[in-house]
């Protein structure tokens, strides 16, 4: 199967161990030296960097967590000097500062190297051309993808995000072979040609590299289905690196995206704990950085909620497989005493053919209880079956319809997550669209007034 750095992608378990041994110890020692902030943590714990001998020994050291970036904004946890960074990006954080992140010269080199790889792993190959839709700007997505595009041999298209018709025009003009956008935004296209009357089968695209928020199998598949692509998950965060920290192989598209272990370690551990979790289990992801110079960061709590697998997959890999995200612990909303994610909600909507992958959740809380309204759209085939009903004076059938769609995912959403909602279904098309960047799908108005 292609890949970009094979030699390095398939190296064996034992030698990548062996390597990730050197370059933690190296690491460890390296930030000790050069940011008081983790000289000040290992001190505390009564830690000197020759007792980390290995990714065995990683417990033994603290966590790093957002909070600690802002604590120290803009530039406190950098491990090298102003002038010799190459390149600032920032978090795209909601509430106050952003969370800042930087790269040397050799940090850019890797972040080109490790989404070159996902590149090839989503399908990628030299001479093809990437529609980038990315966001570019502080925003890690686009020139991240931008750069590991290049570094593989491809021809980038820089489009940023928005502006849907012109990406509509210059995918029909220039016939590329690969599109990067989020999830959501992938749906707003398919949609948008479909108004058009453009067939799947019409579209140059052939593989879509899809990430920076959370999705789900349904949303792969009316990706898949109204691009005619082969949709693939990449994955990563500006506190790592950016995008490129794992990706799926197209041809195994399993859920699973392998995790460049050379550069990134990857735990999982409780989210109320903190101790680390069997293989297989969900908790937190956690993200040692191996290789990065300006911004080194160990023990990163990211907040995603996940597995990992190092049983080996189809393509020759032997690196770790994370599974897709479950939600994060800071996105996680909590509803009369149960905990709530949205993907979740995704997930029982899947099985449900009436309905469409799109939705808003919308939580309110006018007396002592908090109510949840789902706003659904319906399936362009279900909306035009009950609107001929209508117009054929079957009323009472078409509510009925209506009404027993309703219960059902309402029961479904109860008996699979244990929470109530009121369900309001809504026409195609009705439903928040991305117009390029992460995609809002809760309302919660319980903060309001």
């Amino acid at each position: 199967m292609p890949m970009f750095q094979p030699e390095l992608e398939t190296l064996p378990r034992n030698k990548l161990t062996e390597l990730q041994n050197q370059r933690l110890r190296e690491q460890v020692a390296y930030v000790y030296e050069r940011v008081p902030f983790y000289k000040q943590a290992l001190d505390e714990k009564g830690l000197r960097p020759g007792d980390i001998r290995g990714v065995e020994d990683l417990h033994k050291l603290p966590f790093t967590k957002k909070q600690n970036l802002r604590e120290t904004y803009p530039l406190g946890l950098f491990a090298v000097p102003r002038e010799q960074l190459a390149r600032i990006h920032a978090s795209s954080g909601t509430t106050g500062k952003p969370t800042v992140v930087g790269y040397t010269q050799g940090d850019l080199e890797i972040f080109a190297e490790v989404v070159a790889r996902s590149l090839a792993a989503a399908g990628g190959k030299p001479g093809m051309m990437l529609h980038n839709a990315y966001g570019y700007g502080l925003f890690t997505g686009g020139l991240g993808l931008h750069g590991g595009a290049e570094k593989l041999g491809m021809i980038v298209v820089p489009i940023s995000g928005g502006m849907t018709d012109r990406q509509i025009m210059l995918i029909q003009d220039l016939k590329p072979e690969m599109i990067s956008c989020t999830p959501s935004y992938g749906q707003t296209l398919a949609e948008e040609f479909k108004k058009r009357g453009v067939n799947p089968s019409e579209i140059s695209l052939k593989y879509a590299i899809l990430g920076a928020e959370p999705w789900t199998e349904a949303i792969r598949k009316s990706v898949d289905e109204g691009l005619g692509v082969r949709a693939t998950n990449i994955y990563g965060l500006s506190e790592i690196m950016g995008p490129g920290v794992s990706n799926e192989d197209v041809n195994e598209r399993e859920g699973l995206s392998y995790i460049w272990e050379d550069h990134f370690y990857p735990e999982i551990v409780d989210p109320e704990t903190g101790n680390p979790l069997p293989e297989g289990e969900v908790g937190v992801l956690v993200f040692t950085t191996l290789t990065k110079k300006a911004l080194p960061l160990l023990r990163y709590w990211t907040g995603d909620l996940t597995f990992i697998t190092r049983q080996p997959g189809a393509s020759g890999r032997t690196h770790a497989r994370m599974a897709q995200i479950r939600g994060r612990t800071d996105d996680m909303l909590i509803v009369r005493g149960v905990n709530l994610y949205p993907t979740q909600i995704e997930a029982v909507l899947r099985g449900i053919p009436e309905v469409a992958p799109h939705y808003q959740i919308v939580l309110t809380r006018e007396g002592p209880m908090d109510e949840v309204e789902l706003k659904l759209e319906v399936s362009e085939p279900f909306f035009r079956e009950v609107g001929q009903q209508l117009l054929s004076d079957a009323v009472v059938e078409a509510d009925h319809r209506l009404a027993h769609l309703r219960e059902k995912v309402a029961k479904k959403i109860k008996d699979n997550v244990g929470v109530s909602v009121q369900v309001s279904l809504i026409n195609p098309g009705s439903a928040p669209r991305s117009e390029g960047g992460k995609l809002k799908r809760v309302a919660d108005l319980r903060k309001m007034g």
